[in-house]
């Protein structure tokens, strides 16, 4: 009976790990976006500080003079984003950059990196070795701190877009699947990318804590897009939003919870092309 138990349990955690970890190679990426109108690039910048390799992948067209660059949350990886990277509607206006943030993708998968500031000065190393200009960077649950966070990092943010962002300190949601990534005895049977969403987890209030000082400072527009059914990030984030950042704009979406960014992306586009628009009118 012992034998067949560990049998199933290592089933199931066979499974969970191939299935759960939401990313894509870069063999199934380039296959993905072969047939697209525009050049689909997958790069690596390497941190040497860090002894960290991060992955981005670039879609360009000639010409285009705006790059959004994506961030996205925990658990994921670049590919969340596949479905913004293959709109003609976006490609034909600006140069798309999704980044597998540490820990995540292909980006030393498994190896967690939980200080927000610390992962916003390594994606303003990935950006500058891109030399990305006039950047509207776009940043979803997780990722949204980290994009405004790099907006003073980086001087060619040219505007900030959060969707869904965990940003409130005080309002940083419990989840108790977390603790299972953080004793050793359970730790093994989690996925892992979803360990390293714990480990983030775990920390997230205290690293916001941590910066939360420095958004008076953020100057370029912000558009902060949250729906208010939001069961896993609390809508209540618009409140600590409007009262921190000096140029923000609230995007209400009703009847809508956390799943915006990678599950409702219709919902969002349209304000990615006017805040673009926005962007290049300043």
């Amino acid at each position: 009976m012992k034998n067949i138990f560990l049998i199933v349990i290592g089933g199931l955690f066979l499974t969970s790990c191939s299935s759960l970890q939401y990313r894509l190679n870069d063999e199934e990426i380039t296959t993905s976006f072969s047939k697209i109108d525009a050049l689909s690039h997958i790069s690596y910048v390497a941190i040497d500080s860090l002894d960290l390799n991060v992955r981005i992948q670039s879609v360009t067209k000639e010409d285009n003079d705006i790059n959004l660059v994506f961030l996205h949350g925990s658990p994921s990886s670049l590919s969340a984003w596949r479905r913004y990277l293959k709109d003609s509607l976006l490609y034909n206006k600006a140069n798309l950059h999704a980044i597998d943030r540490p820990g995540y993708g292909y980006s030393n998968f498994g190896e967690s990196l939980t200080s927000i500031d610390t992962q916003a000065k390594v994606m303003n190393e990935v950006v500058s070795s891109l030399n990305l200009k006039n950047m509207i960077v776009i940043g979803a649950s997780y990722g949204g701190p980290l994009a405004a966070r790099l907006s003073l990092e980086n001087e060619n943010v040219k505007g900030v877009m959060m969707v869904s962002p965990a940003i409130d300190p005080d309002n940083e949601q419990r989840v108790w699947q977390s603790d299972l990534t953080q004793y050793w005895l359970t730790r093994w049977l989690v996925p892992t990318g979803y360990r390293v969403a714990g480990d983030e987890k775990t920390t997230h209030a205290q690293e916001l804590a941590l910066i939360e000082k420095d958004w008076e400072k953020v100057t370029v527009p912000i558009m902060h897009i949250h729906g208010d059914k939001d069961d896993l990030v609390p809508y209540i984030n618009v409140s600590y939003t409007e009262r921190v950042f000096p140029n923000i704009e609230i995007i209400t979406i009703p009847n809508t919870g956390h799943e915006i960014s990678w599950g409702r992306p219709e919902l969002v586009k349209p304000y990615i092309i006017e805040f673009m628009k926005r962007i290049k009118r300043d």
